[in-house]
């Protein structure tokens, strides 16, 4: 009997950070503050969202700038505005993403996103990486009224992928996922070749994937 295979998508399926933080930066610069993050070093900020990112560039500003009132909501729009219209510039898959997917398909599995990224972000993302159609559901931040690490966008994707719950887990990379998974009451797999590297660990998972080749193997012993 096939089992439904869900993803996180930043972080998961994509080192999306160059772009969330060009994003971020881009908002920096009009307020003449110039590159307050950086790709690399600030990758991990990057995948907690837009406002951990402006809030990470703030801290750093120079005494002799004061932000106005509301400035953290206007630049928040000014952030989803600047990456959505360069949304997948640095961004790429990351490696054995591709081949894992067919593999779980072949194996009969579903497979369906769940994401805390805006649903219209997401996909637009995931039809710029050429593999929208890879899942047959797609959850993101504000499908429903709540997002992760809820259970219940997890639900909605595994059911509108068809599938039980009873018989699905969660591939992610943050504590987030960690969450979502237990309140879901289904086993979690972590990646170790994010941003937090071998780190992830602490969480302890149900698994840790240290490659996308990893997965069919795992899926096949939790699934069947």
């Amino acid at each position: 009997m096939a089992g439904t295979v869900v993803f996180d998508l930043d972080g998961t399926l994509a080192d999306t950070s160059g772009d969330l933080v060009a994003a971020a930066n881009a908002c920096f610069r009009a307020r003449g503050l110039g590159d307050l993050l950086d790709p690399t070093q600030d990758a991990l900020t990057a995948f907690h969202g837009g406002r951990a990112m402006l809030r990470a560039g703030y801290s750093r500003m120079s005494t002799e700038h004061l932000l106005p009132p509301g400035a953290e909501d206007e630049d928040f729009d000014r952030l989803l505005s600047h990456y959505g219209a360069a949304i997948a510039v640095h961004t790429k898959l990351y490696p054995g993403v591709e081949a894992a997917l067919d593999r779980l398909a072949e194996q009969g599995h579903r497979l369906a996103v769940c994401t805390n990224k805006p649903e219209a972000l997401a996909e637009t993302l995931l039809r710029e990486l050429g593999i929208r159609d890879r899942f047959a559901a797609m959850i993101g931040a504000d499908t429903l009224p709540v997002r992760k690490p809820d259970p219940r966008p997890y639900t909605a994707a595994v059911t509108g992928a068809g599938g039980e719950v009873g018989r699905s887990f969660l591939v992610g990379d943050t504590e987030t996922d960690r969450k979502t998974a237990a309140a879901a009451g289904v086993k979690v797999a972590l990646i170790t070749f994010g941003p937090e590297g071998e780190a992830i660990s602490r969480l302890a998972p149900d698994a840790l994937l240290a490659h996308f080749d990893q997965l069919p193997d795992l899926a096949r012993d939790w699934l069947g």
